[in-house]
C-alpha cells in the first residue's frame, strides 16, 4: 500500500503508517479494475487535499486584515523606543495606524471592549527569535546620488589601475556605451586614502587604457568631495578659472589642471543633466535597497532644482514607497529665496516633507578640505578651507530661520562648527532656534567649549557611525594623537544635552542602517578590527544599543519633526515598523550584521517581505 503523510505545523509533517480502506459494501457486483480505479482517485484527492493544505498553511499567510496584530509567543520582543514602555508583546494595526500595544491577553480584551468579536482580530506570530522594531530612519543620505553610484560603484578599486579597470569593464559590459564614444561615463566611490600610495589621481591615467581612452569621463570620490575627471571632459568644461573659492583646482607646476576638481570647483565640471528615465532608475535602485533594509524614512541630504521637481512629481503621482525628508540646496551665487517659496509639508498622502535647506561650511576631512583651527598634521601649509565666506552664513541662517527654514548646515572641522555655532547662538537673539531645530550635519570635530553649546542650543548633531570606522585609519595622521580625540565623539556629545540624529552619507558608507547601529555601539570595522585593538577605536565614545535605536527612530523623528506621528510604536502613530530576524538588542555583537530584514511595514502594510 502507498504511504501518505499528514501536515503537523508549517512545513512540518508526521508518518501516518499505511492506509486502511474499509471493504466497500458493493465489492460483491463492482469489477475488481473499478475497486482498483476508486482506489486511485481516493489517492488523488488526498494528495491534492494535502497540497491544498499546504497552500493555505501558515507558510503561505491568507492576506492582511484591515486590523490584525503582530505578536511574540512568548516574551516582549516588540521595541516600542517608548520611554513609559519599552517592549510588548504584541502590536495591533489599525489601517494605517497603530491601534494598540501589550499583552495579548490585555489587547484583546480591549478588542471586544469596542464591540468587536475576537474572532475578528487577526494574529501574526513572530518567530522565535525575530523582533519587531519601528521603522528606521536614515537621517542624512543622497537618494538619487546612491542609485548613480550602484551603476558604476568604484570603491573596490585599491589601486588607480583598478579603478581604471573597471571602468573599462563597464563600458565593455553596456553596449550603449562601448558604441558611442561621446557618451558620458559618471561612476562614484573612487577612495585615494585607500590606494598603497595616496595621491590625487590625473586624467593621463585614464587615457592609458585605450577602451577608456578619449571618453567623457567624471568620477565622484567616495567622500563626495572631489571629481577626478578625463582630457575630453577636461576639453568639454573649459577654460578653467585661476582660482576658485571654497575650491581647489589640482594643478602641475606649469598650472595645468590634472584632472581632480575639490568642493566648490566641482561646480566649474559640466556634465549631462540626467532624463527622466535615469533619475527613475536611479530612484527605484535607491528605494528597493532602502526597503529591503528596513529603511521606512530616508532624509535627503540636499535637493538640487532637479531632484526637488521630480520628487515633487513622484509624490504627486502617489509613487513613494518611503518617507522622504528633503533639504533644499542653497547656492551662494543665487538669489535667497526664504520667503519666496514655502516649506512642502505632507505632499503624496504623508510620504514627502522638505522644510529645510541644506549650507556648505566646508569640505571633507578625506579630501583634506574640513575647516580645521589648526594646520592639518600630514599637511602643516593648510587648516583646510571654508566654502562660505562666513559672512554668507551670518547673513543667511537668521534669514531662513525667521522665515520658517529649519537650517541644517555641513559641517565638519572644528573651525567650521564653531563658525556655525557661533551663527546659531546670534540667531537665538532673533528667533526661537530650539523650536525650528537647526542641525549640524557630520558634526565631526569640535572642541568641548563648543560640544557644550550644541547642548545648551539645542542643535541637532546629524551624524553617521560608519564614518567614524572608515576614517578611523587615517584620522590620527591627519589630526594628531590629542586632537583626533575629539573626532566622532558621540558619547560626549550625547553627555553634553544633544540630541543625536544618525544617518549614513550613502552613497559615501553603506545605505543599511544595521551597519551604522553597529558602528556605533561597538567603534569596530565589520571584522572586529580598530587601531585601538578589539575593544573599538576610544571605545569610551560609544553608544548604547537603546541610544543607537532611538537615534535612527524617534530621535530621527525628532529631527524631522515627525516625532507626533512616525519613530515609536505607540498608539495612535503611524505603523511603520520592521520585523528582524534576530534580537540586535541583546545578541553578541558580532553577530548583529548577520541579521536579516524579514518584513517592512509603512502605513501598516509590507512594502518589502511579509508578516
Amino acid at each position: 500500500m502507498s504511504e501518505l503523510h499528514k501536515r503537523q505545523g508549517p512545513g512540518k509533517f508526521v508518518d501516518t503508517g499505511s492506509l486502511n480502506v474499509p471493504p466497500s459494501t458493493n465489492d460483491s457486483v463492482l469489477p475488481s479494475v473499478l475497486s482498483g480505479f476508486g482506489f486511485s482517485c481516493l489517492v488523488i484527492l488526498t494528495f491534492f487535499a494535502v497540497l491544498g493544505a499546504w497552500f493555505l498553511s501558515p507558510e503561505e499567510p491568507s492576506p492582511l486584515s484591515h486590523s490584525y496584530a503582530v505578536c511574540s509567543r512568548s516574551g516582549a520582543r516588540i521595541y516600542t523606543v517608548d520611554q513609559a514602555v519599552s517592549n510588548v508583546q504584541c502590536l495591533v494595526v489599525d489601517g494605517s495606524f497603530i491601534l494598540d500595544t501589550g499583552t495579548l491577553e490585555n489587547i484583546m480584551t480591549r478588542w471586544v471592549a469596542r464591540g468587536r468579536r475576537r474572532s475578528s482580530l487577526q494574529i501574526r506570530y513572530l518567530d522565535k527569535s525575530s523582533i519587531v522594531v519601528p521603522g528606521l530612519s536614515d537621517s542624512h543620505a543622497h537618494i538619487l546620488e546612491y542609485g548613480a553610484n550602484r551603476l558604476l560603484p568604484l570603491e573596490g578599486g585599491k589601486t588607480i589601475e583598478e579603478t581604471v579597470e573597471l571602468i573599462r569593464q563597464y563600458i565593455l559590459d553596456n553596449n550603449d556605451v562601448l558604441s558611442d564614444p561621446s557618451k558620458s561615463i559618471e561612476g562614484w566611490g573612487w577612495d585615494h586614502t585607500s590606494w598603497p600610495v595616496e595621491e590625487w589621481p590625473t586624467s593621463d591615467a585614464l587615457e592609458k587604457d585605450p577602451i577608456v581612452r578619449g571618453r567623457p569621463v567624471v568620477l565622484q570620490s567616495k567622500d563626495g568631495h572631489a571629481l577626478w575627471i578625463s582630457k575630453k571632459a577636461l576639453e568639454l568644461s573649459s577654460p578653467w578659472p585661476s582660482e576658485v573659492e571654497g575650491g581647489v583646482i589640482v594643478k602641475d607646476s606649469f598650472g595645468t589642471p590634472l584632472g581632480v576638481f575639490l568642493d566648490n570647483a566641482q561646480d566649474l565640471v559640466k556634465r549631462p543633466a540626467p532624463t527622466e528615465r535615469d533619475l527613475l532608475k536611479r530612484f527605484n535602485t535607491a528605494v528597493n535597497d532602502a526597503l529591503s533594509w528596513g529603511l521606512t524614512s530616508i532624509h535627503d541630504a540636499g535637493f538640487s532644482p532637479v531632484s526637488l521637481e521630480f520628487f515633487t512629481r513622484q509624490a504627486a503621482a502617489g509613487n513613494l514607497p518611503v518617507r522622504i525628508y528633503g533639504m533644499r540646496y542653497f547656492e551662494e551665487s543665487g538669489p535667497y529665496w526664504g520667503n519666496l517659496s514655502k516649506p512642502i509639508i505632507n505632499a503624496g498622502n504623508g510620504r514627502l516633507n522638505v522644510r529645510s535647506v541644506k549650507i556648505f561650511a566646508d569640505g571633507a576631512l578625506r579630501s583634506g578640505g574640513a575647516a580645521l583651527n589648526e594646520p592639518y598634521c600630514d599637511n602643516p601649509r593648510t587648516k583646510g578651507f571654508m566654502r562660505l565666506d562666513p559672512k554668507v552664513l551670518i547673513d543667511v541662517i537668521p534669514k531662513y530661520l525667521r522665515d520658517g527654514w529649519q537650517v541644517n548646515v555641513h559641517a565638519i572641522g572644528d573651525y567650521a562648527n564653531g563658525i556655525v555655532l557661533d551663527t546659531f547662538e546670534t540667531a537665538l537673539k532673533e528667533v526661537n532656534v530650539t523650536a525650528l531645530r537647526p542641525r549640524l550635519e557630520h558634526a565631526q570635530i569640535l572642541t568641548e567649549t563648543d560640544m557644550e553649546r550644541v547642548g545648551k542650543l539645542g542643535v541637532i548633531a546629524s551624524v553617521q557611525p560608519t564614518h567614524a570606522i572608515s576614517d578611523m585609519w587615517f584620522a590620527e595622521d591627519r589630526l594628531g594623537p590629542e586632537r583626533v580625540k575629539g573626532l566622532y565623539a558621540f558619547r560626549s556629545l550625547l553627555d553634553h544635552g544633544s540630541r543625536l540624529a544618525l544617518g549614513s552619507d550613502s552613497p559615501v558608507e553603506d545605505m543599511n542602517p544595521l551597519s551604522g547601529f553597529y558602528a556605533a555601539v561597538t567603534r569596530l570595522s565589520p571584522e572586529g578590527k580598530s587601531p585601538n585593538g578589539p575593544s573599538g577605536w576610544f571605545p569610551e565614545q560609544r553608544l548604547t544599543r537603546i541610544e543607537a535605536l532611538r537615534g535612527m527612530t524617534i530621535d530621527a523623528a525628532y529631527a524631522s519633526f515627525t516625532e507626533g506621528s512616525l519613530g515609536s510604536l505607540v498608539p495612535g502613530k503611524r505603523a511603520d515598523y520592521v520585523v528582524l530576524s534576530q534580537d540586535i538588542m541583546t545578541i553578541p555583537a558580532n553577530q548583529i550584521l548577520s541579521t536579516k530584514v524579514h518584513a517592512t511595514v509603512i502605513d501598516g502594510r509590507p512594502a518589502f517581505g511579509r508578516v
